[in-house]
């Protein structure tokens, strides 16, 4: 498993997203209840997503061509914006279905055998959302994340209905049924709202993580001295890649070869510390007052 692609774990939540729809219908026929069929529309959100995430990582995997030069990474933000868009969806489709039965609750039927059948659903979802936030960081995939995130929210909101189901025929409170729908809704909002955010961040070009930042400038302090010098350091993220650029200040007396091996030198010590990253460098003589006057963002994007 270790070794697998994104899309393998995207096909593997396809085959999850149409099992676990089965289990979760027809726990609903079972029952009647409307928690459980907010539950299995959930679901069908999850094999839509599922199916669009198998493009994103396909489409992302694309090498470099000459209209897009930097790559396709930016494919997998349209994945996780798409799965956030239909995650609202789904909550607003489990809210008015609920609505009715608020005013109008019904007995709930043949509850272990629903139950039943909604646990082994859960426990499928469970399995594969852990596997896949694994693979997600092993693989700096944004839309192996979201699926995953999305599965696990998926996986409390059952046990959530679990829970809620099992207390009405103790309590009799009929109620319980839609009250727990309109709280998995607002769970699922919550979710859809935090995938849109994290995808509008990426679009955006969001500079890499305080962690990932803290290990470039480490690498440069290494070799910053009287006459080697750094400035005007900046990175992106799009998808899986990150992209650093930063300027090298050296004695103007250095030949071209120097400065070179010296930027070669510290593009493949920060690509290595950081896999997945592409570095560029810009080689500027250290005692030109012009060196320094283009370090800041105002005077290169007036």
């Amino acid at each position: 498993m270790e070794r697998k692609s994104a899309r393998f774990y995207t096909f593997l939540s396809i085959g999850a997203a149409l099992l676990t729809i089965a289990l979760k219908a027809g726990s609903y026929f079972l029952t009647g209840s409307v928690g459980l069929l907010s539950d299995a529309a959930e679901s069908i959100v999850n094999l839509v997503a599922a199916i669009i995430a198998t493009w994103a990582v396909t489409y992302a995997a694309k090498p470099p061509d000459e209209q897009h030069a930097f790559g396709h990474y930016k494919a997998e933000y349209f994945s996780s914006g798409v799965e956030g868009a239909l995650i609202l969806v789904a909550a607003v489709s489990i809210a008015i279905a609920a609505w009715g039965r608020l005013f109008h609750p019904q007995p709930i039927e043949q509850l272990g055998l629903g139950l039943g059948l909604s646990l082994v659903a859960t426990v499928i979802n469970g399995a594969l959302a852990l596997a896949m936030l694994r693979a997600s960081k092993r693989l700096r995939s944004i839309t192996l994340r979201a699926d995953a995130h999305h599965l696990m929210t998926d996986v409390w909101t059952s046990i959530g209905v679990v829970l809620g189901l099992i207390l009405v025929p103790i309590t009799h409170w009929l109620i319980l049924d839609p009250i727990i729908a309109f709280i998995v809704a607002v769970n699922i909002v919550w979710t859809g709202i935090k995938l849109l955010r994290e995808t509008g961040l990426g679009l955006l070009d969001t500079a890499m993580p305080e962690s990932d930042k803290r290990i470039v400038t480490d690498i440069l302090a290494t070799y910053d001295s009287q006459i080697i010098q750094f400035h005007a350091l900046r990175s992106r993220v799009a998808g899986a890649r990150r992209f650093v650029s930063l300027h090298v200040l050296v004695p103007g007396a250095w030949t071209v070869k120097q400065g070179h091996d010296l930027c070669e030198e510290i593009e493949l010590a920060i690509e290595q510390a950081l896999p997945g990253t592409y570095v560029f460098t810009h080689l500027e003589p250290l005692e030109d007052p012009l060196s320094w006057q283009d370090q800041h963002l105002e005077r290169e994007y007036p």
